[in-house]
């Protein structure tokens, strides 16, 4: 098992905007079409991360308490499905489906999205605000498959509840860690 850490890109810097087809509605979505009106979170992950599989659970309850105050949520992944036919887009919709994810799930075929995201990792965390202005990348907590430390998601959930309730945010913030984007 891989350990990657995302890529800390500035704080502040612009959401690339992108047009890809949901696994779950076989629908188009731009990051426009998405967004949250309060801000928007991106996640970066696949179907057979070990990492990915420790916190679909915690992304989902996530996804289900913040949506409702105006946090969009979306989810890409961006394998390569000829080398990992495991996170093709039908493979995807079985994912999404058997994981309750009912957020947008969407296949970056090209990996230019990733690569315009500064993508990393599985699962990376991208929390923009209402403005399109990246206010937090890093992980979800300090727990990691087989490290004993308990699933809250409390690095993320700070950092969201900071940005919905006009909080400061911790200035540190770690990296994800994860298995690396698979690149063609």
């Amino acid at each position: 098992m891989a350990r990657t850490s995302s890529n800390m890109i500035p704080l502040g810097t612009i959401a690339p905007n992108f047009y890809l087809k949901d696994t779950n509605s076989n629908y188009e979505y731009s990051f426009e079409d998405l967004k949250g009106s309060k801000g928007t979170l991106i996640i970066f992950m696949c179907n057979h991360c070990p990492f990915v599989l420790h916190v679909i659970k915690e992304i989902v309850m996530i996804a289900n308490d913040y949506r409702v105050q105006g946090l969009g949520v979306i989810a890409i992944s961006s394998n390569d499905i000829e080398k990992f036919p495991q996170d093709s887009p039908k493979m995807m919709t079985e994912f999404a489906f058997e994981n309750k994810i009912d957020f947008p799930y969407l296949f970056d075929a090209t990996q230019e999205v990733a690569k315009a995201y500064d993508a990393a990792c599985t699962p990376d965390f991208f929390l923009f605000d209402g403005q399109n202005r990246l206010f937090y990348r890093g992980q979800l907590d300090d727990s990691r498959p087989g490290n004993g430390i308990p699933l809250s998601g409390n690095d993320l959930r700070s950092a969201i509840d900071a940005l919905i309730y006009n909080r400061s945010l911790n200035e540190t913030q770690k990296p994800s860690i994860g298995c690396n984007i698979k690149w063609k």
